[in-house]
């Protein structure tokens, strides 16, 4: 195939839309993003890269806490909305009902299928955005969506972000590290 040059950007063909929670002046806040990933297996973390403007930055800073709640599907407008919207000048609070954990200053999104509840490791100059690492606290999911103790993707039905566009998450096509197996010559 014949490749083109694109120039830099920042592009991952899809990422996962993960609400940030965050107490702000003691009031739940959540924000929408798509910049979210693994960053660690033992200890557990995760990150996410936040715009250094972000309104739920300064409550993960004031607390050294926070949450990535996994919205579903049914939840696309409503998570969209805290994506659209500054904390600092509407009250998100009331969007989700909130519930706390372990930490109890890292507010979670009950209708999100899972949370996950965090704890604030490192932060990460990057430029425009800096990268909240967190150390996973606990993971708080719906019954209904766990399958042999672990999150069900088909029961969560999470939101993919990708283009400025969300889609559905696929069927499963193939099991990670045996698919492989099958590959000629091995």
């Amino acid at each position: 195939m014949e490749k083109v040059t694109l120039g830099p950007m920042p592009y991952m063909s899809v990422m996962p839309t993960v609400l940030v929670g965050a107490n702000v002046s003691g009031k739940p806040n959540y924000m929408t993003a798509a910049w979210a990933t693994v960053a660690c297996m033992a200890p557990p973390m995760v990150c996410v890269a936040l715009n250094k403007s972000r309104h739920t930055l300064k409550g993960i800073i004031e607390n050294g806490t926070f949450s990535l709640s996994i919205p579903s599907e049914n939840h696309v407008v409503a998570t969209d909305h805290c994506g659209l919207v500054s904390g600092n000048q509407t009250d998100k609070s009331k969007v989700f009902s909130s519930f706390y954990g372990k930490l109890k200053t890292a507010p979670m999104a009950g209708e999100c299928p899972v949370a996950i509840e965090c704890r604030l490791f490192q932060t990460v100059d990057c430029g425009s955005h800096l990268l909240v690492v967190g150390e996973v606290v606990e993971i708080h999911a719906d019954r209904s969506c766990v399958t042999d103790g672990k999150p069900d993707n088909t029961k969560i039905r999470p939101i993919i972000y990708s283009q400025a566009a969300y889609f559905a998450c696929g069927k499963e096509i193939a099991k990670a590290f045996s698919a492989g197996k099958k590959y000629p010559g091995t």
